[in-house]
């Protein structure tokens, strides 16, 4: 699986790989079929399909910055970021020398992406509640899908333990005593 550099940002040298491109796509046509479904005139959901997209890419560059920032105060500094994991998700990358590191530093590191997520998140709702009289189908379902990312997909997977996620990180660390 090639990665692809996408340039750097915060210092960190952010790369993608193919399946960041399908992940994208799929996506796409998936957000298409949604608003479809909910009778949004295709121009419409052609547009809010790329916003979506574009949106779920800043979210997940967020959630990684988030653990950039908690990393860096820890001391163990992340070393990039790689988008495509598992198609539509991102991951943190860290030094392959590392050495071992208390436990209560990994969990501090995994939870600095769902922090910034959960700020995300508030912020989307609010947006909601203040325009939720005048915005129009389109909108209305590009910020309810930004916030239900956010909020459930990259701030509450913290207390689901999957392997892959925050929440596996940190039950894995929460159980070593």
């Amino acid at each position: 699986m090639k990665e692809r550099p996408l340039g750097t940002l915060a210092g960190l040298p952010l790369t993608a790989t193919p399946a960041a491109l399908i992940g994208s796509i799929a996506l796409y046509v998936i957000v298409i079929v949604l608003m479809a479904a909910l009778n949004i005139p295709i121009g419409s959901a052609l547009l809010g399909g790329v916003i979506v997209v574009v949106l779920h890419w800043l979210t997940e560059l967020a959630h990684q910055l988030g653990h950039a920032w908690a990393a860096r105060r820890t001391g163990y500094p992340m070393t990039g970021i790689r988008f495509g994991k598992l198609g539509v998700l991102s991951t943190a990358l860290y030094p392959p020398d590392e050495p071992p590191l208390p436990r209560k530093i990994h969990i501090r590191r995994a939870l600095g992406g769902p922090i910034f997520s959960a700020w995300l998140s508030a912020v989307a709702f609010i947006t909601i509640l203040l325009t939720i009289r005048s915005a129009d189908a389109l909108w209305s379902f590009v910020l309810w899908f930004f916030f239900l990312e956010n909020f459930f997909v990259m701030t509450l997977q913290v207390f689901i333990p999957l392997g892959f996620n925050d929440g596996g990180t940190i039950w894995r660390w929460v159980r070593q005593r």
